[in-house]
């Protein structure tokens, strides 16, 4: 009943389901960074940020409540640079979200949504789950809130902290095709990332590859 009223006075928005990829088959790939924080304080992975930035390559920023409050002026910086977008990866990452009741959901989307627009002016327009875990009555409600949900096409596995530089640059290499959405983690648990990402970046390349932002290709 809680979830229904709310349904009522939230805007209609079509169903879409989950996106993994863009629609394109364009040598095209999005990267996109997940900065999240639960329990332990985290901070901006620079080894990845400074490559980036500094190779102009354009990229996503998933970003939890807890972490744009620890890390504001360096997230306000990144997105003054033109080369980042910024959106809602939920306010205290719950890995979970499907088992909270609406109510909470509805929370945990507008509390980070309200931070993100204080701090860079604009209203997130994509939504990532933490963990990637959903149910589809989370995945509507999250949807009628006015978000496109925007996942992942292949796991990186960089938050496994035996995976090596290489093997975690070969797995991507290997993985990626046109349209690819790449998953990374920025929040200190991308181990072996910042190591990975010059050969990543470098190879893709070569083989014609284009770095575009979601935002360029979901509408």
């Amino acid at each position: 009943m809680v979830l229904f009223l709310l349904l009522l006075i939230l805007p209609i928005f079509t169903h879409a389901g989950v996106i993994n990829r863009l629609p394109t088959e364009e040598k095209v790939v999005a990267i996109t960074l997940d900065a999240c924080e639960t329990k332990t304080p985290s901070y901006l992975d620079m080894g990845i940020i400074d490559y980036l930035v500094s190779n102009k390559i354009p990229f996503t920023l998933f970003v939890s409540g807890k972490f744009l409050l620890r890390n504001k002026e360096e997230i306000k910086k990144l997105h003054s640079s033109g080369l980042v977008s910024i959106h809602n990866h939920s306010m205290n990452h719950y890995l979970h979200m499907e088992r909270l009741p609406a109510s909470s959901v509805i929370k945990e989307v507008r509390d980070v949504e309200e931070l993100i627009q204080n701090t860079i002016g604009q209203r997130p327009k994509y939504f990532r789950f933490p963990a990637g875990n959903y149910d589809e009555k989370t995945l509507k409600l999250v949807e009628s809130m006015g978000y496109k949900v925007v996942h992942w096409t292949f796991p990186s596995g960089d938050p496994d902290r035996n995976i090596t530089p290489e093997r975690l640059a070969s797995h991507v290499l290997e993985k990626t095709k046109p349209g690819s959405i790449l998953i990374f983690h920025v929040n200190g648990r991308g181990y072996s990332t910042a190591k990975a990402m010059p050969k990543i970046i470098q190879e893709l390349k070569k083989k014609g590859y284009r770095f575009v932002l979601i935002d360029d290709y979901i509408k």
